[in-house]
């Protein structure tokens, strides 16, 4: 899944604000998060608000939480506000695969695609006493018996450390549903179990192993990114690796269906205006994240790929 070339430029040179081209800051935004405070998606979400805020783009954002299986709540919700052009949602791959496993009436394809924001590479990690010492390793043990060897990954099914594993299984030959996997409820608790050789191998962000990875409690046989990770410069990429596979988590954000052009044009402009900002680069160095910045129609054809990918995968599975 590579990354999307930024886009956008059009709302940037209009340098509208959604207040009639004036640049003045936009009022009355609302910003829900589909899961709770603290998340990934939470952190993301106010970020953003507090960068539009800093920058001059928007006063007053409003953000707020509605979870429930698996930000699908949050979903059902921004579908029921057709037409209402001052919320938007705050989302992710893990919404694309909840949409389908906890069969949502709502779906992603409903909605008004705004803007695609960061995005963050995985790591395929195995602890250091662990007899994999290349991808190779492991690949050539994991196809003898698929499932025997167990992979471990915080997420639950349809989410992206579930939906890395399965994507990485077909690129080498291995049907996913031969895939021994096992849901862990985030970061915390898939590093005890990697740590504790409890899996045969682990796969999740790159930033969940950041400091294991530095202590020399884990090594990384492989990232799923297109290029090599600046944080992680002796890693091999999946495709360096032999293995024709890009695999991205990103999180951007979608508005109701059934808004007006202008209303789109607001959200979209706004966050053109807060990606260029010198407060937005910050906080993409300080939490690490990769700029990814897509808007509009190309975020919308994006999403739609991405929908079928998950899609097809998650029915191989049973699980849509």
């Amino acid at each position: 899944m590579a990354a999307v070339s930024a886009c956008g430029a059009t709302a940037e040179k209009e340098g509208s604000g959604g207040s009639g081209g004036s640049g003045k800051p936009v009022t009355g935004l609302r910003l829900m998060v589909p899961n709770t405070p603290g998340s990934g998606y939470d952190l993301t979400a106010r970020t953003v608000s507090q960068v539009m805020q800093d920058a001059g783009v928007a006063s007053g954002v409003q953000v707020f939480n509605l979870p429930g299986a698996s930000g699908t709540v949050g979903l059902q919700r921004l579908v029921n506000e057709k037409g209402n052009g001052k919320m938007a949602m705050q989302m992710g791959l893990g919404v694309v695969g909840a949409s389908y496993t906890s069969k949502s009436k709502a779906t992603l394809t409903d909605t008004t695609p705004v803007a695609r924001l960061i995005e963050e590479a995985g790591a395929i990690v195995v602890p250091k006493n662990s007899p994999y010492k290349t991808m190779d390793d492991l690949v050539t043990a994991w196809k003898k018996n698929p499932k025997k060897l167990s992979v471990g990954g915080g997420s639950s099914l349809g989410g992206p450390d579930h939906l890395l594993p399965m994507q990485l299984a077909k690129a080498v030959g291995i049907k996913p549903k031969d895939v021994n996997y096992i849901s862990y409820d985030g970061g915390g608790e898939l590093l005890p179990a990697v740590l504790g050789n409890k899996l045969a191998f682990g796969a999740s962000g790159y930033s969940e192993f950041l400091d294991q990875i530095e202590a020399g409690q884990v090594r990384v046989l492989a990232v799923t990114s297109e290029k090599p990770i600046d944080a992680l410069k002796d890693a091999p990429t999946l495709k360096d690796s032999g293995i024709d596979l890009v695999f991205t988590n990103w999180r951007g954000i979608v508005a109701p269906p059934g808004i007006s052009a202008e209303q789109k044009k607001t959200w979209v402009d706004a966050m053109t205006r807060m990606q260029a900002s010198k407060e937005w680069k910050a906080q993409l160095a300080k939490n690490g994240w990769v700029d990814a910045f897509a808007t509009g129609d190309e975020f919308g054809t994006f999403l739609a790929e991405q929908d079928k990918a998950v899609a097809d995968l998650l029915a191989e599975l049973g699980l849509a």
